[in-house]
């Protein structure tokens, strides 16, 4: 079945009269929402910046909306597909709770798509799983972000043509968002000429990354980084240590050098290009409002935020789309 723009209509309409009726059940008390994170593993450090950012907007708002006082339930999956799935259903059968904001990663979306829907529980999240919103649309979902592949495509788009790249090397975490946005950037790179010669895709709890550097190419280009939380600091630390990346340029996708890891990092990620939907860098009164409030604390305060705005470039591939931000680490100024 095709999910042309009447049918999202409709399921957006059938899903908010039924949401509507599984938050009537309560209107009397407050609110209960159910917040699914990683704060563990490997993804931990997005999941909890994820738990910390919403918390303080509840705290701005007094724990409110609406004019009725919202309760808060958090699950922690691990980043396990598995887990996510059993901590939803904790969620809901024991916390009782009526919206949800998650799961974080792709995998544990695809795993807790069916229950989801066998519970028309009103879905917010940040996972980037393309089959929830494309393929196999779920009227119980909605994504707040972007796809798996939606920024790696324009940043395709911009080695292939500005960086004048030919041959390269993607490498990324051995999950579904790792494959989707390496789909995305290998269709765009070689639609445009140019050729991806090897592929890899590392245990995303693998414990070193020596293997795989021993097995990179280095008659190539440049190799695009699909990973996500600490993984990305992992391994460019590693290619650094190997004296790599003076032979062998690194380009990343959105969560390859994620903000709340970057601060960790050294020399070695300055100049790498990377693309996202969005930065601390943008100048906006929303973002400068969060950045105070946060700031005293020094806990969700991006490194990035010291650093010289970013560029922003339109891709021209007309499977893009939109205008995504093109950003390149700097010093700190």
């Amino acid at each position: 079945m095709s999910f042309n723009r009447r049918r999202f209509v409709q399921a957006g309409g059938a899903a908010a009269a039924l949401g509507v009726s599984r938050l009537g059940i309560a209107q009397s008390g407050p609110i209960r929402l159910g917040l699914m994170t990683v704060k563990t593993g490997p993804l931990a450090s997005g999941g909890i910046d994820m738990e910390r950012a919403l918390t303080q907007y509840l705290k701005e708002h007094q724990y409110t909306m609406a004019g009725r006082k919202l309760d808060l339930f958090v699950g922690d999956s691990g980043g396990v597909p598995a887990q996510s799935r059993t901590k939803t259903q904790e969620l809901v059968e024991r916390d009782r709770i009526q919206i949800m904001i998650g799961p974080l990663d792709t995998a544990s979306a695809l795993a807790t798509d069916d229950y989801i829907r066998s519970q028309q529980l009103l879905t917010l999240s940040v996972a980037a799983a393309e089959d929830m919103t494309q393929r196999k649309p779920n009227p119980w979902f909605t994504r707040g972000t972007s796809t798996s592949s939606q920024c790696s495509m324009p940043l395709a788009d911009y080695c292939a043509k500005t960086l004048k790249m030919k041959r390269m090397v993607v490498i990324a975490d051995d999950i579904a968002y790792g494959h989707e946005m390496c789909a995305g950037f290998m269709r765009v790179f070689e639609d445009n000429g140019g050729k991806v010669v090897q592929r890899m895709f590392p245990p995303l709890t693998v414990p070193d990354y020596g293997t795989y550097l021993a097995q990179l190419k280095t008659n190539v280009d440049g190799i695009f980084l699909g990973f996500a939380g600490s993984n990305g600091f992992r391994f460019l630390r590693q290619m650094n240590e190997y004296g790599l990346i003076k032979k062998v340029t690194p380009v990343g996708g959105m969560t390859a050098l994620d903000e709340a890891v970057l601060r960790n990092m050294g020399d070695e990620a300055l100049g790498i290009v990377t693309s996202c939907w969005y930065s601390a860098d943008i100048e906006n009164a929303i973002t400068s409002a969060s950045l105070r409030t946060s700031a005293p604390t020094g806990a969700t305060t991006p490194v990035s935020t010291q650093r010289p705005p970013t560029p922003r470039l339109r891709c021209s591939t007309p499977r893009c789309r939109s205008s995504r931000a093109i950003s390149r680490t700097r010093r700190p100024s």
